[in-house]
């Protein structure tokens, strides 16, 4: 896609050979770093952060770079990005899990990230993505926070600390906003 070549792998001598690094995610925090650390991923993921490839998590990927998560009962995230992870609360006609369309604000001004994040290069605001998710994140850094979207409370859907990107929807399934985003990504150096 875009003239990337993309490799699918659970292997770190695979990773260790990547320019760039995805980590997407559908299912429980806890059964996810029981995976990752099963099939020793967890020192190529923090070497792929140290060494600054660029490193996108989507969704549960995403929550997975944070320090912890209330839906974990066992283990600790990769604390890649300092924060943790908290559960929607039920309220009035919101339903739990966020599933479907929602809109975003992006963040441009305010923040460390210079004109914005790299990832999110010409979308717009009040853009529509793709949700799916009973849980999100609240980064300590708040000027990690690259865009934000209201669902009965506002949050974090979308950080970037240097080389750390991560959003809590799925661009894949957000049509055309969604594959600019990988696009941005794909061409990140």
């Amino acid at each position: 896609m875009f003239g990337a070549k993309t490799l699918v792998t659970n292997k770190p001598e695979d990773l260790r050979l990547c320019k760039k690094a995805v980590l997407p995610g559908v299912g429980a925090f806890d059964d996810a770093m029981q995976e990752l650390e099963k099939r020793k991923l967890i020192p190529e993921i923090r070497r792929i952060a140290k060494e600054r490839k660029p490193f996108l998590g989507i969704c549960l990927g995403m929550q997975l770079f944070f320090e912890e998560s209330e839906e974990a009962r066992f283990q600790k995230g990769l604390g890649l990005l300092k924060g943790k992870v908290v559960r929607i609360k039920q309220s009035g006609k919101l339903k739990v899990p966020h599933m479907g369309w929602n809109q975003i604000k992006v963040r441009s001004q305010n923040s460390k990230v210079e004109g914005g994040s790299p990832l999110l290069a010409e979308i717009k605001d009040d853009s529509f993505v793709y949700f799916c998710h009973s849980y999100y994140p609240v980064p300590k850094d708040k000027d990690s926070v690259a865009a934000t979207c209201d669902y009965g409370v506002v949050f974090a859907c979308a950080v970037n600390k240097d080389n750390i990107y991560g959003v809590q929807f799925h661009p894949e399934k957000s049509q055309g906003v969604g594959l600019k985003m990988l696009e941005n990504f794909v061409n990140l150096c």
